[in-house]
């Protein structure tokens, strides 16, 4: 598979996903995974179990959807807040919600699942070392 077929697969991914048709998504980065060398393969093996299970979740299992959630929180917690240039922490961090919400028995409502979004841009260096020197001075 070209890299371009890679990229459009995993954009189509994420609209999946932010369609909330879960299990589409978990297919479409299926076919990616099973071609991709490490550490890549275990960043979309944590978005597919991610999506497996709210794909889950929507079809009345919450165990199920609780053990997936878990499975792909600790593989995206090896990846950088902004890989694959996604907002992965705000996804981490629903994630964790999520599972916490299961584990105490609790139903989140649907209009609560998240959504990927791309990572917003960092500031330049420069940019960023004005900014801390104005804060402690201000």
């Amino acid at each position: 598979m070209h890299s371009a077929e890679k990229a459009d697969k995993f954009q189509r991914g994420i609209a999946h996903f932010n369609a909330r048709e879960f299990f589409e998504a978990h297919e479409v980065w299926e076919e990616i995974w099973l071609l991709e060398p490490e550490p890549h393969k275990t960043f979309l093996q944590g978005l597919i179990q991610v999506a497996a299970a709210f794909h889950h979740y929507c079809r009345g299992n919450s165990w199920g959807a609780e053990l997936l959630l878990a499975a792909g929180i600790v593989k995206l917690e090896r990846f950088p807040h902004d890989a694959s240039g996604l907002d992965i922490a705000a996804l981490r961090e629903s994630a964790k919600d999520w599972a916490r919400a299961l584990g105490h028995n609790e139903k989140p409502l649907l209009d609560r699942l998240p959504r990927i979004a791309h990572a917003p841009p960092a500031a330049p260096a420069s940019e960023s070392a004005h900014s801390a020197k104005n804060m402690k001075n201000g």
